[in-house]
């Protein structure tokens, strides 16, 4: 009965050992791990190699919290284990804690001086921490150590690009492409230093090949923005919305579409996606500064339009309040921004919203005609509140 056991025990260490170019998947990974840390509990090197491999198959599926208990329990088994440093190392990289990160990458290289990926991913913790030249230094042992590692070629090419050394990301990111030219976020990488260089024809076609290999989101917006620099607005746009159709949260796309509706003269369709992006993502300041550019532009090209008149008939206009509108340009722009403003969000509510935001238009409008004329009134001032609080409610998250 000793032969079968054996036979398990040995294919769950094959399965538990695989890498991520293997047909195993994960979750089987991660299984034949729990096994063999079962059947090797009283040999401590061992036992830490599994946890080690279990750790790694956690955290690329973001279970973070396992990974960690792994990787600390198989330092605490073999202080030794560099590889085990490695791994936290990223892992710690990974939840922005990178102080902590440098710190596991230092000792595994200590611990392993001929390590390769050590260097490489102590150049990654150095990178994130925006010290490029130490980054570029490991980045470099890893390439000595190792020349056929084509992934610490491409890093240190973004450490290059960080530093505004193009031609020498150029070199590192086409030696990447020449020793592994399956890996289509390595054309990416080089068709956005060819595009920093103003090169956008080639660009595109590193960002063809790129999207050949995966068609990503991220791929075709890049391309979209080569396109978009070159002027061929067309094209561009028709990435931006093949991007948002793979990925509908992707804000950037958005906010690149956006600008290029802005120069085709499209401005409300511009707004519209600066307005998504910021709802997508509330914190991305280029989408708010694009998004008041082109409404001030809007708002400037409305002065010269029929939409400076406001909303009624100025000539059957009989209330006091409707006269001071009729007759200032600025009050009757916003006039008609707030009818603008109001029919957007009404768009965007569902019944119980209609009806409330029409009541709030009410109680607004019954409120300055009442108040119009008195001292401490302020039409415009008020006019310009309430365009304000209408807006907020077609950008708010």
């Amino acid at each position: 009965m000793a032969a079968p056991a054996l036979a398990q025990t040995s294919a769950n260490s094959d399965i538990c050992a695989a890498n991520d170019e293997s047909a195993v998947s994960l979750e089987q990974r991660i299984a034949a791990c729990t096994g063999v840390i079962a059947d090797v509990k009283d040999a401590p090197q061992a036992l830490s190699t599994a946890l080690v491999n279990r750790g790694s198959a956690s955290w690329t599926i973001n279970k973070t919290q396992a990974a960690f208990a792994d990787f600390d329990r198989a330092i605490a088994l073999d202080p030794k284990n560099a590889r085990a440093f490695r791994e936290r190392s990223n892992a710690f990289r990974s939840v922005g804690r990178l102080d902590r990160a440098l710190a596991d990458a230092n000792e595994a290289v200590r611990l392993d001086p001929k390590f390769s990926l050590a260097f490489m991913d102590r150049g990654s913790a150095h990178y994130f921490k925006g010290e490029m030249e130490p980054a570029i230094a490991d980045y470099s042992e890893s390439v000595r150590l190792d020349p056929k590692r084509s992934r610490a070629f491409t890093n240190r090419g973004a450490a290059y690009k960080k530093l505004g050394r193009t031609e020498q990301a150029l070199a590192d990111e086409s030696e990447a492409i020449k020793l592994d030219p399956q890996v289509p976020e390595y054309f990416d990488n080089r068709g956005l230093s060819y595009q920093e260089n103003g090169d956008y024809d080639r660009a595109i076609a590193d960002y063809n090949e790129a999207i050949r290999l995966a068609p990503q989101a991220n791929f075709l917006t890049n391309r979209g923005d080569s396109y978009q620099f070159k002027g061929d607005l067309d094209h561009a746009i028709a990435d931006y919305d093949r991007a948002l159709k793979l990925n509908p949260g992707f804000y950037l796309a958005y906010n690149n579409r956006g600008a290029a509706f802005h120069r085709k003269g499209d401005l409300e369709r511009s707004i519209a996606d600066y307005e998504q992006a910021l709802r997508i993502n509330p914190q991305m300041d280029s989408a708010a500064e694009n998004l008041a550019a082109v409404r001030q532009e809007r708002d400037r090209r409305d002065t010269a339009s029929q939409r400076l008149l406001p909303t009624f008939d100025c000539g059957s206009a009989k209330r006091a309040v409707e006269k001071a509108i009729c007759s200032d340009p600025d009050l009757s722009r916003l006039d008609r921004q707030i009818d603008d403003a109001y029919k957007a969000a009404l768009a965007k509510l569902n019944r119980k919203g209609v009806a409330r935001l029409r009541d709030e238009q009410r109680e607004f409008n019954i409120e300055r005609n009442k108040s119009f004329g008195r001292p401490d009134y302020q039409l415009k001032r008020e006019m310009e509140k309430r365009l304000l609080a209408l807006r907020g409610m077609t950008t708010a998250n």
